[in-house]
C-alpha cells in the first residue's frame, strides 16, 4: 500500500500537469470539459511567454518531423523542458519536436487513422533521442545528490538501479529513430486518456499486464498498444508508453543529431 500511495501521489502531479482528472477518458464530462478548458487557458498564457523555435530542417535522410505526417496528433516533448525524470533540459533537445524515420512515421499514421474512428488522437511524448540524451541519464544517474524529482517520478526506485531495473537504457531505441513514448488524448475534450500512472514513472504499476491498476485503465493501455501492435509496433513490457517499430530501418545504427 506504502508504494501505492507514492505512485497515487505521482500520477496525480502528472495529471495536474496534464490538467487531466481521475478518470479522464470516454465521452465528455462537466468536469472533463471545464478542465480542458482550464488548461487551454493556462497553456495559451504560456505560448504566450515562449516561443518556440522554427525547425532547422537539417534531418538526415530518411527522418521527418512526426507532426507533418501525423497532423492530429499532440507533442509534449518533456525532455525540451524541466518537467522530467531529472528535472533540467536534456542534452541535444533544442525544440520540442517529435522526430521519426519516415517507415515509423507513416506506420504511426495509420495506427492513429485507426485509434480516430474510436474517438482518440495520440499525444506523442518522446521519439527520436540523441545518444547524448542517453549520455546525461548515465551521469545523472551517477549523482546520489540529486534526487529534486525522485518524489514524482521514482519515490520507491533507487536511482543507481534505474538502468539495471530497466527503466533506463545505456543505448537508447529511441537513438535509431523508430521507437516513439506516447499516449492517447480524448477527441473531445483534448484530455489525455487515464493509463492509471504517469509517463516515464518507474515502477511495477508502469508495466503492462500489472494488477496496480483498474479494469479501465488496463482497457485504455489495451486501445492503445493494439493500435500500435496491428500496424508493426512491438510494445516494452516495463513501460505502457514505449513502442519500437518491430522492421526498424536502422537497427544497428544510433544518431546523435540535436532535435531542432
Amino acid at each position: 500500500m506504502r508504494g501505492m500511495k507514492r505512485a497515487t501521489i505521482g500520477t496525480m502531479a502528472i495529471m495536474l500537469a496534464f490538467g487531466t482528472g481521475a478518470e479522464a477518458t470516454g465521452p465528455a464530462t462537466e468536469n472533463s470539459e471545464a478542465n480542458g478548458k482550464a488548461v487551454a487557458s493556462a497553456e495559451a498564457g504560456s505560448a504566450a511567454k515562449s516561443v518556440v523555435p522554427e525547425k532547422k530542417r537539417k534531418l538526415p535522410e530518411d527522418f521527418v518531423y512526426v507532426d507533418e505526417v501525423v497532423p492530429s496528433a499532440k507533442i509534449n516533448i518533456r525532455y525540451a523542458g524541466e518537467y522530467n525524470f531529472i528535472g533540467e533540459k536534456i542534452d541535444g533537445y533544442k525544440a520540442p519536436y517529435a522526430i521519426l524515420t519516415v517507415k515509423a512515421a507513416k506506420a504511426l499514421k495509420r495506427a492513429s487513422d485507426e485509434l480516430g474512428k474510436q474517438g482518440y488522437g495520440l499525444l506523442i511524448l518522446d521519439a527520436y533521442r540523441p545518444k547524448k540524451a542517453v549520455g546525461q541519464f548515465v551521469r545523472w544517474s551517477r549523482d546520489p545528490e540529486d534526487t529534486k524529482m525522485k518524489a514524482i517520478f521514482y519515490p520507491d526506485v533507487d536511482k543507481a538501479n534505474v538502468f539495471k531495473l530497466g527503466f533506463v537504457a545505456s543505448k537508447s531505441g529511441h537513438s535509431r529513430g523508430s521507437t516513439v513514448d506516447l499516449t492517447l488524448y480524448d477527441l473531445k475534450t483534448g484530455n489525455p486518456v487515464d493509463m492509471g500512472s504517469p509517463y516515464d514513472f518507474f515502477g511495477a504499476i508502469s508495466s503492462h499486464g500489472t494488477k496496480l491498476i483498474t479494469k479501465r485503465q488496463t482497457a485504455n493501455r489495451n486501445v492503445l498498444k493494439n493500435a500500435l501492435a496491428k500496424y508493426g509496433f512491438t510494445p516494452y513490457s516495463k513501460e505502457w508508453w514505449h513502442y519500437t517499430l518491430t522492421k526498424e530501418p536502422f537497427p544497428d545504427r544510433y544518431f546523435d543529431f540535436d532535435v531542432e
